[in-house]
């Protein structure tokens, strides 16, 4: 039995097309695959630390080799509970609106939480950065507003994907597929609407072996 971890980065629940879009997927993954947990986890509703006071205090410690007082400790806890949980899955999801061509902040803050040094990447002088939580498989499903596809030379706006992309690479995701639902506002609802009809259906077809 494997565990899915879908995070939902939206407070629009299923008014968002990424969302409804990830839910369509889910739905047909949980046909083929019976057995698995599904774990579903929404940034806008989970407690997240923020980076600040003894939680900052205390990544510092650790980057300069220092022992933590027990506030930072403390702290610091809550943010590894994060970090094991997200390690413990065996395949991820992810439904990210674009937000003002980036993604949404908590999203951002659940990633802070999450890329730390010796948990999710480590540092040599001779190999570099190496991710230490990849090597499993993840779907993204995005959404837009507008539309940016390659070669429209509005691709330059996109710092969506390409930051979820690199942020996943970075941390050794290899295998990372992805669904995009755009334009959602652009040109009207029925556009809209077709559009999300075709990313479903791409979504359930991923579904199938994934």
């Amino acid at each position: 039995m494997s565990k899915l971890l879908y995070i939902q980065a939206s407070p629009r629940g299923e008014r968002s097309y990424c969302i409804r879009t990830a839910d369509a997927f889910i739905d047909a993954y949980k046909k083929e695959h019976p057995d698995d947990q599904i774990v579903t986890l929404n940034v806008f509703d989970e407690k997240i630390p923020a980076f600040e006071g003894f939680t900052i205090q205390a990544k510092y410690a650790i980057m300069h080799g220092k022992d933590h007082t027990k506030e930072q400790l403390k702290a610091w806890q809550n943010v590894e509970k994060l970090i094991e949980q997200f390690k413990s899955a065996d395949k991820y999801v992810l439904a990210v609106p674009m937000w003002n061509f980036s993604i949404p902040y908590r999203l951002k803050l659940y990633i802070d939480n999450l890329v730390q040094p010796s948990y999710t990447f480590t540092y040599s002088q001779e190999k570099g950065y190496e991710g230490l939580a990849g090597g499993k498989p993840v779907l993204v499903v995005y959404s837009r507003g507008g539309q940016y596809e390659a070669g429209s030379g509005a691709e330059v706006w996109d710092l969506q994907k390409k930051y979820v992309e690199l942020i996943l690479g970075f941390i050794g995701f290899t295998d990372i597929k992805s669904v995009i639902v755009e334009p959602t506002l652009q040109s009207g609802p029925d556009t809209a609407q077709e559009k999300l009809t075709e990313a479903i259906k791409q979504a359930k077809k991923i579904a199938v072996d994934f």
